[in-house]
């Protein structure tokens, strides 16, 4: 009763501060400011420092520029995401957009803070945008439960993919003058990410430091089973659950006719949790869980409340300094740990020359002459500078443009060719076959860029 009592009164004392933010005309300014809210942004803003950027100048103006004209954009509503929504709207920012287009779960509550139980199951960014703008006078986080917004800032991702296409597309939205960037067209990019105890964020401007694509070999290869494991020798928990999903799932259409698994979708999950159980069974294998087959299923990575915090600030900082220029950015790459004790540091990743995604050259492909189109795919998927996922493949012959692989999934989840000739016998052809020539330039698409990336086939005797 006593500790009912005391939540009570805090309620009550949390609704009469609001209501007198909100209606005490005598301190309340427009857009519901009111005296001293901003003072620990002015300690900042209105005078100078050893540390600011040459082009500050101390004054009210960059605070009006924060709270009225600034935009954000947010990709991702978990974790990190609702730690980073929180931070930028108390720092300030008022002009937020948010991008999520998962659902909310119930595992998601003891960590993603902006969502309550009776929030699962809607979209995360509508929850999110809702509860921020409610708890903080003035902000507008607009929510894209899709994704179509207009940039100016973009932070925080939670998807390989989605990094290195969002990555791609910064980079083509840059304007070039005689080979120099124009920085009118840069927008900034600050990546945060956090897998357990460890995290990152770092700072990239587009066409002038490393980017997303510059770096890749500093990401770890995501977890793929051999399929021949997968089908016949099962030995761990994942492989059963991995049965499931990718053959017993397309095999049987449990739940309609092109009926796609659906991660947050529990009927799925616990259709794929039973069929992964029988499976494990019949190879006596121990430890199939319904939260195991929902971390697989939808590639959870291990989440931590306090990591998402730290990298989450850091973050938002970054963003801060960006925008006022009140302070040097970080260069450019910052990485924490508290596995065993706090350990941090800094140091700067450096631009590659050849960067498939940012350095406007073509790629050099070196093959044999006997090289087959299946070694130029395998290359393309495998190489830890390039991690492509499903490419596709046009060049030009005898004037005219020609696709020399294209994969496309259709509903029923079979693969189908846009080709005259099998899949089997056109990666088996050599580039003679082919028509290709030395020098023959191929322009490559693929999941992971928005951009066409261009390579020049060299033939090696």
């Amino acid at each position: 009763f006593a500790l009912c009592l005391f939540r009570e009164k805090k309620r009550r004392k949390i609704e009469a501060l609001s209501e007198k933010m909100a209606v005490d005309e005598g301190h309340v300014a427009c857009g519901g400011d009111w005296d001293g809210r901003w003072n620990h942004l002015k300690k900042f803003l209105e005078r100078s420092g050893p540390f600011t950027l040459p082009d500050f100048e101390p004054g009210t103006e960059t605070l009006q520029f924060l709270l009225e004209t600034c935009k954000i954009l947010v990709i991702g509503a978990g974790g990190l995401g609702c730690e980073l929504l929180k931070n930028l709207a108390l720092s300030g920012f008022r002009n937020i957009h948010v991008v999520d287009m998962d659902t909310i779960d119930i595992s998601n509550l003891n960590r993603q803070f902006l969502f309550r139980s009776k929030d699962v199951g809607r979209p995360k960014a509508e929850v999110a945008a809702e509860f921020v703008n409610s708890r903080v006078p003035g902000c507008n986080v607009t929510p894209y439960p899709y994704f179509r917004v207009e940039l100016r800032l973009t932070l925080t991702f939670e998807y390989f993919i989605a990094r290195r296409w969002m990555n791609g597309m910064l980079i083509s939205l840059l304007n070039y003058e005689n080979g120099v960037v124009d920085q009118s067209t840069i927008i900034p990019l600050i990546d945060g990410g956090t897998e357990g105890f460890k995290g990152n964020a770092r700072v990239i401007l587009p066409g002038m430091t490393a980017c997303i694509d510059c770096t890749l070999e500093l990401y770890p290869p995501q977890i793929n089973f051999p399929m021949c494991t997968i089908a016949s020798m099962p030995r761990l928990p994942e492989h059963c659950i991995e049965f499931a999903r990718i053959l017993q799932w397309p095999k049987e259409e449990p739940f309609g006719d092109g009926v796609s698994l659906d991660g947050d979708n529990p009927e799925h999950i616990q259709w794929v949790f039973m069929k992964a159980q029988e499976r494990a069974s019949e190879f006596n294998i121990t430890g199939v869980t319904y939260r195991l087959t929902q971390g697989v299923v939808k590639r959870v990575i291990p989440a931590v409340a306090s990591t998402n915090a730290v990298i989450a600030a850091a973050c938002a900082t970054e963003a801060f300094k960006i925008a006022t220029s009140a302070y040097v950015t970080l260069n450019n790459y910052l990485v924490f740990s508290d596995v065993d004790g706090l350990y941090t540091y800094t140091f700067e990743a450096e631009r590659k020359e050849n960067c498939s995604a940012c350095s406007q050259v073509p790629q050099d492909l070196q093959f044999s002459s006997s090289a087959k189109l299946q070694d130029v795919l395998q290359y393309l998927t495998e190489s830890t500078s390039l991690q492509m996922k499903s490419p596709a493949i046009t060049t030009t012959l005898q004037g005219k443009n020609k696709t020399l692989y294209l994969q496309v999934i259709n509903i029923k989840r079979s693969l189908v060719f846009s080709f005259s000739l099998s899949p089997s016998v056109l990666v088996s052809l050599t580039g003679a076959e082919l028509g290709l020539a030395d020098g023959q330039e191929l322009a490559v698409a693929d999941v992971t860029t928005p951009q066409t990336v261009l390579f020049k086939l060299n033939f090696t005797s």
